[in-house]
Parts: structure tokens; sequence; C-alpha cells
């Protein structure tokens, strides 16, 4: 069978690493590769695809796209976004693992209760950042942007979820808070990370390449429970592979191969 992650750019993707790890530990003599599909380009790519085809990673610019292509679930229809496709038993399914796989990263780091989470960035993994941190008892969302109006789905997901919700300008301070969830490039928070990091008691770094980002060191200096975008990554294709295969692997299984490509590319 074929699999693949799917984005633009996709050449810097660490999926196809751990997802062949997975297949090896499955015994599994399954291919993934990353294949960079340009902005509107998702329909006609999966249109195109045969039958020795089981299933993609699906990220940005097209995990909005994607929910058009399959049978959702009730995640992808509230959070309107979507990063995983399978076709199996003559059914096309289309799922949102960056939900599960945060929760399970958080949980992983000891993370099991929210109150106030503030959220830096308000796109579709802010979405689904949040929707996790409320499955752990989160009720209150500060969004933080740079555009109002550019917040709005994540600020209608906040009501719908039933927390209080306030939107400030992303320059602004957040209030203190038990979580702080980074979406945001790396470099957009740099000569503020030790200040966000003062106002939580434990912080959320999506972003995994460059890894660490200064918001994870500030956390870890600043002796806070810290969770990364490798712990993210990790923990979402667990449940891809689970998905795709009907096999289950650990996911420190997933995270340690993850971990060594990056480890790998600062030696190259």
């Amino acid at each position: 069978m074929r699999c693949a992650v799917i984005g633009h750019p996709v050449a810097h993707s660490l999926s196809p690493a751990i997802h062949r790890a997975a297949y090896r530990a499955l015994g599994l003599n399954w291919s993934y590769d990353a294949i960079d599909v340009e902005p509107g380009g998702l329909r006609a790519f999966v249109d195109g695809l045969d039958d020795s085809w089981r299933g993609l990673s699906v990220t940005m610019p097209h995990k909005v796209d994607l929910i058009e292509l399959g049978e959702i679930d009730e995640t992808v229809e509230l959070l309107g976004a979507a990063n995983t496709w399978v076709r199996k038993d003559g059914r096309t399914i289309i799922r949102n693992t960056d939900v599960t796989g945060a929760k399970a990263a958080l949980e992983s780091r000891g993370v099991t209760e929210l109150g106030t989470v503030v959220m830096l960035g308000a796109g579709a993994t802010a979405r689904s950042g949040l929707a996790a941190a409320v499955q752990l008892g989160a009720d209150e969302a500060i969004i933080m942007s740079r555009s109002h109006d550019r917040s709005t789905e994540i600020l209608d997901l906040a009501e719908r979820l039933g927390v209080r919700v306030a939107w400030v300008p992303f320059e602004s301070e957040p209030p203190r808070c038990d979580l702080i969830v980074s979406t945001v490039p790396p470099g957009s928070v740099l000569d503020r990370a030790e200040d966000l990091a003062a106002r939580a008691r434990a912080v959320f770094d999506v972003i995994y390449d460059p890894w660490p980002t200064p918001l994870t060191v500030a956390g870890k200096d600043a002796g806070l429970t810290v969770i990364d975008g490798l712990d993210l990554l990790a923990a979402q294709a667990v449940d891809q592979v689970r998905l795709m295969t009907g096999h289950d692997v650990p996911m420190e299984v997933l995270r340690s191969t993850a971990q060594n490509g990056l480890a790998e590319r600062v030696r190259l």
C-alpha cells in the first residue's frame, strides 16, 4: 500500500521518517513519501490516485479543502479542518488527528487539567489545539493574533465549545494562564519568549523545525512543563497510523524517530 504527506511546502516534513518507522515496527511493506501539492490542487491530486493508495497526511494549505473529499465526523465538522485522508473497504474517511494528538501530547507531559488557555495564532492548528484544551477542562480562552477579522473562526469555535473567549492583539501581554499554545512562526515570539513563558504554568509550541523553539527554551529555563512540536507530530501520527493500517504503534517510537531526524539535519 502507498501513503504520503501532502502540502506546500512539504520537503521539510518528518512525517515520512516516522510513518516508515511505524511500518517497520509493524512489519508492513508499505511506502510513504512527501509530495508537494500546490494550493488549489488537492482535489485533482486525490482524484488521480489509484487503488494502491491507502492514506494521506494532509498539511497546510489543504486542511480546509480536505473536508470536501470524504466522510467527515463531528470533530471535522466542528473545526472545519482535517489532516487525514483514508480510503479503505470502499469508503473514504476524513479525520482530524491534530485534536486527539494535541490532547495526547499534553497528557504525555502530565497536563491533564486546564482552566485558562492562551492561543497564539488563529488558524486550523490553533482551532485543533483549542478543542484539545477544552477536552482537558479549559473554560476560558484568550486568542492572540494580528487580525480580529481573520480570527472569527476560532472565536466562533470557542463559543460553540462553551468557553469564555476574548481576542487581544498579538503584541499584547497575555493574562496569567494554565497553558500557552503557540502555532505561530518561532521568530514572531523571539523577543518576548521569556515574558510569555512567565505568564503560564505550561507552554506548548506546535512548531518542530527549527527545534527547540525560543518559547520551549524559555519554558524549560523557567522550570515549566513544556510540550513541543515533536510531541504533537508523534501523537497525531499514532492515530493516523491506526486509521491507515488498523494497528497501534507506541508514541515514543515515533517521537524518537522524529528527534533523530532533526539531529541528522543539524549534522548535515
